[in-house]
Formats: structure tokens, sequence, C-alpha cells
């Protein structure tokens, strides 16, 4: 078994590389190794080479992520150009994981294909599965078909919907499996009224999302198990930001991390904030709810990486 730098690869990899301008929230130390495979053989190779004792972090678009200042032991592979492709057959969409929500959301509606609710999810399909995105009441369980993935033995697999254990903003899977593409099926639409569609729910988003911070997403899953419907019937009880609100932490910081005035659920990065910064406002939130309504929260942001050194 080797290092990741004796393995013959067609990709690149880079020692020492720094990821806070990888990751939305732009913090975080570096990783020992990062690698960005040309293609699916280019990551099976390198897999199955690469010692087991190194531990492996793929890495989308950094969206939802918060690295800490310590940066990331092992090797983290980030999953770029060669896994961007967006293919539609009928009512199938086949993504590769890097293709941004956003893109594969307007791709599909332009061939009639109703995946809307993904246009306004920030990130890429590797994270939306990982993470069984959703809103509007619709989610990425509802259009599963299947994944490819390659094993950390370098072993490519087929994953179902019953391989992932879909649930609410969580799925399974092995620990150093990294999945490259996905299938999706979604309902036949028209494509005007699609396109009209998601200019309404960008529209609706930029009134109540802070979409021009630094920000990650939603920082807490919603207490109540799901997502905003988006309907004028959706209630706002046991909503993440509903509980932040009623515990006097709407705007609340620490550093250069504030939790956002215009939408409390949202963790930003006012400037100059560390990832110690962001995870322990993040924490403090999650005390004073569980303090003024025994409701603890969980964290939607993904969290990884070493403490920076005292």
């Amino acid at each position: 078994m080797a290092r990741p730098d004796e393995i013959e690869i067609r990709g690149s990899l880079m020692a020492g590389r720094e990821l806070a301008g990888l990751t939305w929230l732009r913090v975080g130390g570096p990783a020992d190794w990062l690698f960005m495979p040309a293609d699916e053989d280019d990551l099976a190779h390198f897999l199955s080479e690469l010692d087991a004792e190194i531990p492996v972090f793929p890495m989308g678009v950094g969206s939802n992520l918060i690295v800490r200042d310590g940066g990331i032991r092992g090797v983290v592979i980030r999953m770029g150009r060669g896994f961007n492709g967006v293919e539609i057959d009928g009512q199938t969409v086949t993504a590769g994981v890097a293709a941004l929500d956003a893109q594969v959301a307007k791709k599909a509606a332009a061939e009639g294909v109703d995946l809307t609710f993904l246009r306004t999810i920030p990130g890429a399909i590797g994270g939306a599965v990982r993470m069984n995105a959703g809103c509007y009441g619709s989610y990425i369980a509802d259009v599963f078909q299947s994944a490819t993935a390659i094993t950390r033995d370098g072993e490519r697999v087929t994953l179902t919907a019953d391989d992932l254990q879909f649930q609410y903003r969580q799925s399974e899977l092995p620990d150093g499996w990294i999945v490259t593409k996905a299938v999706l099926k979604g309902p036949n639409g028209d494509p005007d009224e699609l396109a009209a569609r998601m200019e309404a729910q960008l529209a609706k988003r930029d009134e109540t999302q802070p979409t021009k911070d630094r920000t990650a997403g939603s920082t807490f899953r919603n207490p109540a198990g799901f997502s905003s419907t988006g309907r004028n019937d959706d209630s706002h009880e046991l909503k993440a930001w509903k509980v932040i609100d009623e515990a006097g932490m709407r705007g609340a910081t620490r550093g250069g991390a504030q939790m956002n005035q215009m939408h409390s659920n949202f963790l930003t990065n006012t400037g100059d904030a560390t990832a110690a910064d962001l995870e322990g406002l993040g924490e403090e939130v999650r005390k004073k709810v569980y303090e003024h309504s025994g409701i603890e929260l969980q964290w939607e942001i993904k969290r990884v990486g070493e403490p920076a050194a005292e």
C-alpha cells in the first residue's frame, strides 16, 4: 500500500493545501493532501493503491461545511470538473456529484423534468444525496433511483435507496466510500411553467434568506423533522429559526461569527471569523435553545477536521 505521492494519477495532488478558500464559509486549515481525480477510473485506482490506514474525506463545493482551523488529516478528495456532467433521458436525470443542484434543476426543467425543488438548494448533487436535501416538501429520496460509488478499496458499486437509508437530512454511507454520480427521476412538466416556478422560488428565497452573506445554508435541522413546504399554510412551530429567536439568539455574535439578523438559522462569517468562532457560536446557540425550550438542535452543517493547536 502506498502514500498518496507514490501513486500514479491523472488528476492533481497537492500537499498541505489550505482549504478555507474551497468552502463557502471561507474558514479552515490545510489538508495533509488534496486529491482532485480526473474521473471515476482515476479515483478508483487511487483508492485501491492508497494505504488503508490513511483516512479519506470526500468534498464537493464546500457549501455545507466547517473545516476546523487545524485542518484535515489524511486525504481530502475534491470532486470537480470530471464529475459535473448532467445527462437527461426522458424523465431520468444522471448527474455527477459535482453538478450544482441549481444547474441540475435548470437543465432538467428545460427538458420538461420537474426537479425544481433543487433550484434554491446550495451546493452540489453529491452533498444533496448525502444529506437527503430538500425543500418545498420534496426531498432527494422522492426522486432518487440509484447512485454509483467507489469504495475505500477502489471497487465500483451501485447503491439503492435501501442501501442509503434516507432520513431527514441524512443517509447512510460507509466511511471512505465516495459517491460519483446519481440517477434521479422527476415527474414531467411544462418547461415554461417549471422555469416560472423556479423564478418565484428564487425571489422568495432572496426575500427571506441572506443570499449575499457568507453562510453555509441552514445551520441546524428543523426540530420538527421536515423542511419548509413553501405553502401558505406552512407551520413555523418547531422551525430551527423560531426556537433560536425564542431563545434570544438572533444576531448573537462570537468573534467574526454571527447568527444572521435576516434569518437566525444562518450562521455567518461577517469577515474575519475562525472556524472556532463559528462552531463555538453554534454550540452556544444549541445550549441556549436547550435551556429555553428543552429542544436539542442538531447540526445540519458538517464539521470536520482538527482544532487549531494550542
